[in-house]
């Protein structure tokens, strides 16, 4: 569990640079353009989410959603699983939220959540 959890906090370090450096672009483009690792690992799909959770828990500043789904959804596509980072607002009042899908089923938020917010974009 702990190699998952390193790995987890490693990401974090690199999307926070890139958000603390307003490079959403370079960060969309990572996550996107991951592949997905055609022999899937050992690791679930919980037990990935679990690895991200922990890591945002020891992580030295709040972790926010972009950075928080973009680490899970990279590893997950790096264990072989068809995950989607999913970018969503809502209007009033405006909000903008991003959470990990795989297979249309929300994976590291609450169920609802998909619900609450209009889609921008899923990578």
């Amino acid at each position: 569990m702990i190699v998952p959890v390193l790995k987890a906090y490693s990401l974090l370090l690199q999307f926070d640079w890139l958000i603390t450096r307003k490079d959403f672009r370079t960060l969309y483009s990572k996550v996107r353009n991951h592949p997905i690792r055609k022999v899937p690992c050992e690791n679930d799909v919980y037990r990935i989410c679990h690895a991200v959770d922990i890591a945002c828990i020891w992580y030295w500043k709040e972790v926010r959603c972009l950075q928080r789904s973009a680490a899970t959804t990279y590893l997950l596509k790096s264990c072989g699983v068809r995950a989607e980072m999913v970018i969503g607002a809502q209007q009033v009042p405006f909000k903008a939220h991003a959470w990990v899908e795989v297979g249309g089923r929300v994976v590291n938020d609450k169920p609802y959540v998909a619900d609450k917010y209009a889609v921008l974009d899923r990578c």
